[in-house]
């Protein structure tokens, strides 16, 4: 049983990389940086490099309140600030 918790999380970790690396790409932010301004003593994300490589510009949309609303659900607030500054920078 907490294998399979562990495993739902990742899956679930993974799909908010996801769409923080696609809202990233179409909006022509470097997501590296945006997390880096988030979290500055945290080392690079391997997984979040990685998805960013596979990640075309607009095959998916991503609404910024989904994906602050997302950021959130795991307790990532400090991004979610920092996406919500780049998006009123955007505008």
């Amino acid at each position: 049983m907490n294998d399979k918790v562990i495993e739902q999380y990742q899956n679930d970790e993974k799909m908010m990389i996801s769409l923080y690396a696609q809202w990233c790409v179409n909006h022509e932010i470097d997501a590296v940086k945006l997390y880096k301004q988030a979290y500055p003593s945290q080392q690079d994300n391997e997984l979040l490099v990685s998805i960013i490589d596979d990640t075309e510009k607009n095959s998916l949309q991503v609404n910024t309140d989904t994906l602050l609303q997302v950021l959130q659900l795991f307790g990532n607030d400090d991004l979610a600030f920092e996406v919500s500054q780049a998006a009123l920078k955007k505008k």
